[in-house]
């Protein structure tokens, strides 16, 4: 499993705005997404910070992502964002949500764009 950690400052009072559109426009056009699995939103509404992590099933899916859908998200959310956001994506070797094995030394690696990304792998069996 891959998790996509997006990190940004975003205007004043512009946290209202940016969940729904978060919650309107993001999401929905996620969950069509091929290997999408869960995306979560954090803020610090006083520091005007906010951080989304989303899953992805396998390195693939996010690699497709991070090349066509990224570019779109970051266009919608523009207005809002108040500098460039921060990218990292995690391997996840632990998690609640699915079980997780750690990942292969044969696994694939993602291509650098910028911020430190690596390469996942997943077993399919839920908790």
């Amino acid at each position: 499993m891959f998790a996509r950690k997006v990190a940004a400052r975003i205007k004043p009072y512009s946290l209202s705005e940016f969940t729904n559109l978060i919650e309107c426009e993001i999401l929905p056009w996620l969950r069509k997404q091929e290997g999408f699995l869960d995306l979560v939103t954090l803020a610090v509404p006083e520091r005007n910070e906010v951080t989304t992590i989303s899953f992805w099933d396998r390195q693939a899916n996010a690699e497709s992502y991070n090349i066509a859908g990224y570019p779109e998200v970051l266009e919608i959310l523009g207005r809002l964002l108040d500098g460039i956001p921060y990218v990292k994506t995690f391997e996840v070797v632990s998690s609640t949500f699915r079980r997780v094995a750690p990942r292969s030394p044969e696994a694939e690696h993602l291509p650098e764009t910028g911020s430190t990304q690596l390469g996942y792998r997943s077993t399919e069996t839920s908790v």
